[in-house]
């Protein structure tokens, strides 16, 4: 009883702190202020997505949601931690236990020498229960279940990042699809204008009345334009396969999607809903490495506890009985504490804490580089979406201003005022430029998306009936006695490991 009053009463290793950077309270983005506003209930925290007012965009989603593998897998890792917690926990309680038991039958026979011939048999049974009981002196049970929480609420938050990576590579691929989409529209009616040109060069050559230079340059602009077709088509193709895989499907068409939608919706408000100190802190991505952290800090005094003696209380108790005549029935009880200390390491113990200490510290500044790193995304993708609004003004008139040099020079070179040198000139500007509007919107809807991933949005505390499908927990269930696991709800994090400052 003294020894079980005095088990734990020692927690050896470093108690965890988390980690800060402590620029961060103070950090504002100047972009992020001049590009966005500020809601206290937004539609972009937790569904971005819909800010784009698109029901396509929001049933891809939904979809990936249920069904991306890679997503699944994230989910089934809470599961492993979570068993791998019900395995460290098992440790607070006596580490051995066992029941023996056997019978046997001996015939046995002596024969020559200076003995008696003589023979036995006789049947014999014996039954015991052995137990054996390391007690937790200097808290290494105790550090082990520190550092199985937090690698579970590490798993948590690790399937909480994979939405908010996922949740915008999908909205990302869709509207590369448009925009790819738009591309071939845009070839097409080009190579459309080109082809009536080409015909009626090839006719004034025929005719004579014109000189091969320009029959010849308007069939090099024409094929130029359509050779240029199916490499944007490959791309397509390429984008509709990815976008397959993500939503769990296998590759091919994806009827949700219009082929002949080319138009990318209008930019819409900018939302944040927190402080930038507090987004960042906030990120999945962050919490990862300061939950890590915090396993790893645990496992300093997991090591650290190999330098004192360990404790066990052992017992046993058994029985064994014969049908040998005369032979007696025996009955066995043995209990005591047991002490191992192992003195002479050569230094294999001190060095083992140094590793765990600089596998902690490696974390901590894994912790600040995350932190650095989040900020940046959060600062460009900002400056992008700035930037580009500034260039969407001009090139949407720079388009315009090349439909109509086109058309003029068109009009001109049919009234033979000027050469066909002006049309071809005219034509290849007018593609540029139309490709130029669309790949800055483009590129602007991709900033957008870029910045509500960098805040950290598009992600929800999972449910465990989410974590995998019906299916799979039917066929895990059939395959193993998971208990409650499966079904019981998560349990919240510690503020310890939050870390919000």
């Amino acid at each position: 009883m003294l020894c079980l009053s005095l088990s734990g009463c020692a927690t050896v290793g470093p108690n965890f702190t988390p980690p800060k950077a402590e620029w961060v309270q103070d950090w504002q983005s100047d972009t992020l202020n001049s590009v966005s506003q500020r809601a206290d209930n937004p539609i972009g925290a937790e569904y971005w997505w819909r800010t784009f007012q698109d029901p396509i965009l929001n049933q891809l989603i939904d979809e990936a949601q249920l069904h991306n593998l890679n997503l699944r897998i994230a989910g089934l890792r809470v599961l492993e931690a979570r068993a791998q917690l019900g395995v460290a926990l098992s440790n607070q309680y006596p580490q051995s236990q066992k029941i023996t038991g056997g019978t046997s039958y001996i015939h046995s026979r002596d024969s020559g020498g200076n003995g008696p011939n003589q023979s036995f048999n006789f049947w014999q049974s014996q039954a015991g229960f052995g137990l054996s009981w390391e007690l937790d002196f200097w808290g290494r049970f105790q550090r082990g279940i520190e550092s199985a929480d937090a690698n579970f609420f590490a798993s948590v938050a690790n399937q909480e990042d994979f939405q908010v990576l996922l949740n915008a590579q999908v909205a990302d691929l869709y509207f590369t699809i448009l925009t790819l989409q738009g591309r071939v529209k845009i070839a097409r009616d080009n190579a459309a204008f080109q082809k009536r040109s080409l015909e009626i060069t090839e006719r004034l050559f025929k005719s004579g009345n014109d000189t091969e230079l320009d029959y010849q340059q308007a069939k090099t602009q024409y094929m130029s334009t359509l050779a240029a077709i199916p490499q944007i088509q490959l791309s397509l193709v390429k984008a509709r396969n990815a976008l397959s895989a993500l939503l769990g499907r296998p590759p091919g068409q994806l009827p949700e999607v219009d082929p002949a939608r080319t138009e990318l919706p209008e930019i819409p408000a900018m939302l944040v809903w927190d402080i930038p100190a507090d987004l960042l802190q906030r990120r999945p991505d962050v919490r990862v490495v300061s939950m890590q952290a915090a396993a790893q800090s645990a496992l300093i005094g997991v090591a650290e506890s190999d330098l004192y003696p360990s404790v066990s209380l052992l017992g046993s108790i058994g029985w064994v009985v014969t049908t040998l005549s005369g032979a007696p029935n025996t009955f066995g009880l043995a209990a005591g504490p047991s002490l191992s200390w192992n003195v002479f390491d050569y230094g294999r113990i001190k060095n083992d804490v140094r590793v765990q200490d600089a596998r902690l510290q490696q974390l901590l500044e894994k912790y600040q580089d995350t932190v650095l790193q989040a900020a940046r995304e959060i600062d460009d993708a900002a400056t992008e979406i700035s930037k580009r609004q500034e260039q969407e003004q001009p090139l949407a008139e720079s388009v315009k201003a090349a439909k109509r040099s086109f058309d003029i020079a068109n009009i001109q070179f049919r009234e033979g005022l000027t050469d066909f040198q002006r049309v071809l000139d005219t034509q290849s500007a007018l593609l540029s430029q139309e490709e130029r509007y669309l790949g800055n919107h483009s590129d602007m809807i991709s900033s957008v998306i870029s910045l509500y991933k960098g805040l950290g949005g598009g992600w929800q505390v999972p449910d465990v009936q989410n974590l995998i499908n019906e299916q799979t927990r039917e066929q895990m269930k059939a395959r193993t006695n998971w208990g409650d696991l499966l079904d019981k709800p998560l349990p919240q994090a510690p503020a310890v490991l939050t870390n919000v400052q």
